[in-house]
């Protein structure tokens, strides 16, 4: 064990320490110890024992800590600590601009303990709330959590997005005789990304030639395909390369998933050799209306008859689930409200955060009562343009809501989510949400599984169950759009629709910019041919206002 490798274990010891509150002279002894070793002229393992204790800042406490990893490769009193400390507090180490006081209130205060979650609560401008976190800060430990995220590999779609559009562009000017499609898994509208994909008439050693030069490493060269990797993005970038003539086969076989790709040639014996003009004429020679590239995921949707139109960004009539300054949320009612306006929406439900979210500046029963006199009085100037009057209430550890059902007899309609205790096995999430559901007063129920993608999976839970459950209790259930949950998972959404159960597009936006966010929702729930009939932030304003009637009734 080197020089390098001890200081380091004491610095990481001094840090855990800070984090978990405990013995700040010891913290800093640690520290010490670090600098004092990493600067040493001679390594450590070359001296005998007596030698180290006599080094000027190696007490006897720390000399024998060092002869113990010397010995053993291991420091008990580090190995202690780390197995009480959740594995992302250790990862926000490496973020910059967050050191290990900032660390221990993010977890002690906030209950964070991944980086995603802490990247979610910086967009929604949570950590300013908090005692040395300011608005600079703030976007300061944004950037540099998504610069980290971003060189592990795996990006969501929105992340991606404008790199796809951007290289695309790049390359259709470099080589304008050349076709660039993008294919895979981006032309499918997953929510994860892990490689963009294109089908291209230009030559792998033309690609070659350009991406080498361009500092990009080859990862896959097999014939037909090429892959590469650079600095900028840690993404693969495929290509499969084909004659024009074979574009549309070579598009449609790397737009489908394997599943919907084997269904397909064994129902339709499609001949891969034929060539065909368009994407359109493969299906009608296998005898089958046109499927989207997006809904091209399990085999059953080739038997399914025609759907019809599934969802559209411009379908959104409404902003259901935003967050004002009232609580966590950056604008104000009028601004948000003026905003929606300007984008052509018909109306907005404020919902934002109840008592029991502190960590979030949730609304007590007095803030409540101001708050639904302002949307009175901005509601009778902005006519017809209307704001609702909604809370997103905490579901607590017993599956209760956390107001009395005078004050939420109070709200237009209530989204019910889980904020806190997320460890929770799945006969625990289940008994909550299921009592939630149940509660006459839960109109929406939010995210259904908490979970944040690639970094928190989420509480297990009985999809079916609850889908059943909201059919009984006329319960809407949300497709979060932050392009971080997307909760409901989209795999689950024709099961809601086979129940006539509707589900609810909703940005869960902390600002005006996060209304786009909708856009990210309608993207996965096309993937599950959802139409706009189905979802309710495409109602009207006078079919949402009976939609709010239908629900106030559940109530009596």
């Amino acid at each position: 064990m080197d020089n390098y490798t001890i200081a380091d274990n004491f610095s990481l010891l001094g840090k855990l320490l800070d984090i978990h509150g405990d013995n700040g002279f010891k913290a800093k002894s640690y520290a010490s110890a670090a600098f004092t070793i990493e600067k040493l002229p001679v390594q450590l393992s070359e001296l005998k024992p007596a030698d180290i204790f006599v080094i000027k800042g190696i007490g006897n406490t720390i000399g024998t800590k060092i002869i113990e990893q010397l010995e053993t490769g291991k420091m008990e009193a580090l190995d202690e600590i780390l197995s009480k400390t959740p594995p992302g507090i250790i990862e926000m180490l490496s973020i910059k601009g967050i050191g290990p006081k900032k660390i221990s209130t993010i977890w002690k205060e906030l209950e964070i303990e991944t980086l995603g979650e802490l990247l979610y609560a910086c967009s929604e401008n949570r950590l300013t709330l908090y005692k040395g976190f300011g608005e600079k800060t703030q976007q300061n430990i944004k950037e540099s959590i998504e610069f980290y995220m971003g060189n592990l590999g795996s990006y969501l779609y929105q992340q991606i997005e404008p790199f796809a559009a951007d290289i695309t562009e790049k390359m259709k000017g470099e080589w304008k005789e050349n076709v660039f499609l993008l294919t895979g898994e981006f032309r499918r509208q997953m929510e994860v990304i892990e490689k963009l994909e294109w089908v291209t008439t230009c030559s792998p050693s033309s690609l070659e030639t350009f991406f080498t030069s361009n500092g990009f490493e080859i990862k896959t060269d097999e014939i037909g395909y090429i892959s590469f990797k650079g600095k900028e993005k840690n993404i693969t970038l495929g290509f499969y390369c084909c004659d024009e003539k074979n574009v549309s086969n070579k598009l449609f076989a790397t737009s489908c998933s394997e599943e919907f790709l084997l269904a397909w040639k064994k129902k339709t014996k499609w001949d891969e050799t034929k060539p065909f003009s368009s994407e359109e004429d493969i299906f009608s020679a296998g005898n089958c209306s046109f499927i989207p590239a997006y809904e091209r995921e399990k085999a059953e949707v080739i038997s399914r008859p025609p759907s019809s139109q599934p969802i559209q960004p411009g379908d959104i009539a409404g902003i259901i689930h935003s967050h004002s300054k009232w609580s966590d949320g950056v604008n104000s009612i009028d601004e948000m409200a003026k905003a929606a306006i300007e984008q052509g929406l018909q109306y907005l439900v404020i919902s934002d955060h109840s008592k029991t979210a502190f960590y979030a500046n949730g609304l007590n029963e007095e803030r409540l009562k101001a708050q639904h006199a302002q949307i009175d009085e901005l509601n009778a100037k902005l006519a017809p343009f209307r704001i609702f009057k909604s809370i997103e209430s905490d579901i607590l550890n017993d599956g209760s809501l956390d107001y009395s059902n005078d004050v939420l007899a109070g709200f237009d309609i209530v989204i019910a989510s889980i904020h806190s205790n997320l460890k929770m096995p799945e006969e625990k999430a289940m008994m909550r949400l299921m009592n939630a559901i149940s509660n006459p007063y839960t109109s929406i129920l939010g995210h259904m599984t908490g979970r944040l993608l690639l970094s928190r999976a989420g509480y297990p839970v009985d999809h079916e169950k609850i889908i059943n459950a909201c059919a009984a209790h006329n319960v809407v259930i949300e497709l979060n759009a932050h392009p971080r949950r997307l909760d409901i998972d989209w795999r689950w959404i024709s099961k809601a629709i086979e129940k006539n159960v509707l589900i609810s597009i909703d940005p869960d936006a902390h600002s005006i910019d996060g209304y786009a966010d909708c856009r990210y929702g309608v993207l996965v729930a096309q993937k599950a041919g959802l139409t706009k009939e189905k979802n309710l932030s495409s109602f009207s304003l006078q079919q949402f206002e009976a939609f709010v009637a239908t629900q106030k009734s559940k109530r009596k």
